[in-house]
C-alpha cells in the first residue's frame, strides 16, 4: 500500500527488529478480546460513568492506541471478518467468506507462533470456523463456535487435540460466559510448567448482547443516572441501509431517551463484570509468576452505537462503531503512554510477531505498531479506509473524515472535522468552502477502495444499488 502511502513499513520491521530469532526466553502473550465494546468504554479513557478498574490498571501499565480501527464487514455480522482481520493480519476484501473461515493459506497469529514454539492456549468465541482453530491452537477450553448467545447458557466444547468438534461433543456451560472464560484461563496458568512460552487468548462474549449482568453489577447503573451521549437522536436523519437489522430493532423507532438509558446502563453493567472476569485473569497471571515475562493486549473486536446517531448497533461507519479499545502492556513497554496513532486490529499481527522476534508471514497486510512502542513520533499510517456491505464507505485523514452513502440510489456524503466534532454532529458536505476538501477525500478513498480490491466502483451511479 505504500503506493499512496497508506502504510508505512520496512524490511527491519518485517524481520522482527525488536528481538533476534534465537532470543533466549521470549516474551508470553496473554491477549484479551471483547465483544461490542467501543473505543471509549473504558473509564480511564475519558468515561465518568463506566466503572472498570482493572481495564484502568492496563490503561496505566502500558500504550493505549486510542485511534485504533478495523475495517469494517461485507455482513451484518460485523465481529466475523473483524476477528478474521485480527486473526490472519489481512484486509477485509482478503478475506474468505467474509470470515466465516480462514483457508489453510492464511496463516493465523496463534498458527505463527505455535510454529515458532509458542504453547497457544484459546477460549471463548471463535467464529472463524472450527478447522482454523485447531491448527491454531495446541491447548483450550470452554470454546464457543458462534457469534452470540445466552450468557448463562454458552454452547461451548472442550479442546480436541485432534481437532474433532462433533456437535454432538457440544454441552452448555454452567457460569456467565465470562466467568466461564476466565475459569478456563485461569486454570491453564495454574497447570501450565511448560519452558516453551505461550500465547493466552482469551476471547469474550461480552459486552454483546443480550445484557443480562448479574444483577450486583446491573445495581451500579441506575439507568436515571446515565448521562445520554452528546450525538443522542430519535431516529438516523437518513436511511444508511441497515435500520431494519437485528441490531437496530432490539427498541423500536424512534429512541426516547429512557429507553437509551436502560440500553446503555445495561451495557456498562456488562462491562464492569466483564472488567472483573479479566482482573481475575490477570491476578492469576501475578500468582503464576510469569507476568514479569508476559505481553498483555486488550483489544475489542467493533464498537457499537448505544444510542448514538439514533443507532444501536455497529453497522455504520461512525466513530462509536468503527474505533476500538486497544492496550498493549508489558516488559520493557512505555506505562501510561497514549497514542493518537491511527491504525487497525490487523496491525496486531505483524505486532506481536515484532515483539517476539518472529517472521512475519507472507500475506499479513498489517503495519507493526513497533515503533509507537518504542517511543517513535512517525505515523505508522497517515489515513484510514472503512467499509460496510456495499453501500457505506469511509476515509479519515488527519483530523478529516468522510463517509459515503447510496442506499436504493439515494446517495448521501457526511464530512467531519473530528477534532472540533468528534460527535460527528455537524455535517460539513455542503459547505462551498469544503468542496475542494471532500473532492480530495473521495480521490483518497477511491485510492483505498482500488488498493484493497474494493469491488465497489464510486464512479458508478449505483455503486451501493441494493440493501442485504
Amino acid at each position: 500500500m505504500t503506493s499512496t502511502g497508506l502504510a508505512i513499513s520496512s524490511l527491519a520491521l518485517r524481520n522482527g527488529l525488536c528481538a533476534s530469532e534465537n532470543q533466549p526466553k521470549r516474551p508470553n502473550i496473554l491477549f484479551f478480546l471483547t465483544d461490542d465494546q467501543r473505543f471509549n468504554a473504558i473509564h480511564a479513557l475519558d468515561n465518568a460513568e463506566v466503572q472498570t478498574p482493572n481495564m484502568d490498571k492496563l490503561v496505566g501499565k502500558g500504550v493505549t492506541f486510542t485511534h485504533a480501527h478495523i475495517m469494517g464487514s461485507e455482513s451484518g455480522a460485523v465481529c466475523m471478518p473483524s476477528r478474521a482481520m485480527l486473526m490472519t493480519g489481512r484486509s477485509l476484501f482478503h478475506l474468505e467468506k467474509m470470515g466465516q473461515s480462514i483457508p489453510k493459506e492464511h496463516v493465523t497469529l496463534p498458527e505463527q507462533l505455535r510454529k515458532a514454539g509458542y504453547k497457544t492456549f484459546g477460549t471463548g468465541k471463535w467464529h472463524n470456523g472450527r478447522e482454523a482453530y485447531a491448527r491454531s491452537f495446541t491447548h483450550g477450553g470452554k470454546i464457543f463456535f458462534g457469534g452470540m448467545s445466552d450468557h448463562l447458557q454458552v454452547p461451548v466444547y472442550d479442546f480436541d487435540p485432534d481437532g474433532v468438534y462433533a456437535k454432538e461433543k457440544q454441552y452448555l456451560g454452567d457460569k456467565f460466559s465470562s466467568e466461564l472464560f476466565s475459569d478456563e484461563a485461569i486454570q491453564f496458568l495454574k497447570e501450565y510448567n511448560d519452558d516453551a512460552p505461550f500465547l493466552m487468548y482469551v476471547s469474550y462474549t461480552a459486552p454483546h448482547d443480550p445484557r443480562m449482568a448479574p444483577q450486583e453489577y446491573a445495581a451500579l447503573y441506575p439507568p436515571d443516572k446515565i448521562t445520554l451521549p452528546k450525538n443522542f437522536l430519535p431516529e438516523h436523519p437518513f436511511d444508511n441501509g441497515e435500520l431494519q437489522i437485528r441490531d437496530e430493532n432490539l427498541a423500536p423507532f424512534p429512541r426516547t431517551p429512557d429507553i437509551i438509558r436502560e440500553h446503555i446502563a445495561a451495557y456498562y453493567a456488562m462491562i464492569t463484570h466483564l472488567d472483573a472476569q479479566i482482573g481475575r485473569v490477570l491476578q492469576a497471571l501475578e500468582n503464576s509468576g510469569k507476568a514479569e515475562n508476559t505481553i498483555i493486549i486488550l483489544a475489542g473486536d467493533n464498537g457499537l452505537a448505544v444510542g448514538q446517531h439514533g443507532l444501536l448497533g455497529k453497522q455504520n461507519l461512525y466513530e462509536h462503531s468503527v474505533r476500538v479499545p486497544l492496550i498493549i502492556a508489558g516488559p520493557n513497554l512505555p506505562e501510561y503512554l497514549k497514542s493518537d496513532a491511527l491504525c487497525y486490529l490487523s496491525d496486531i499481527f505483524p505486532t506481536i510477531c515484532d515483539l517476539c522476534g518472529i517472521t512475519i508471514p507472507d500475506g499479513v497486510e498489517g503495519a507493526s505498531l513497533l515503533p509507537v512502542l518504542r517511543g517513535k513520533k512517525e505515523p505508522v499510517r497517515n489515513s484510514i479506509f472503512a467499509a460496510y456491505k456495499d453501500y457505506q464507505r469511509m476515509v479519515r485523514r488527519g483530523d478529516w473524515k468522510l463517509i459515503k452513502y447510496n442506499v436504493n440510489g439515494e446517495q448521501h456524503t457526511q464530512l467531519f472535522h473530528l477534532a472540533k466534532d468528534p460527535w460527528e454532529m455537524n455535517n460539513l458536505a455542503k459547505n462551498p468552502n469544503q468542496a475542494r476538501r471532500v473532492q480530495r477525500l473521495t480521490n483518497l478513498l477511491k485510492q483505498w477502495m482500488n488498493e484493497v480490491d474494493d469491488p465497489c466502483n464510486l464512479d458508478h451511479p449505483n455503486w451501493g444499488l441494493t440493501t442485504k
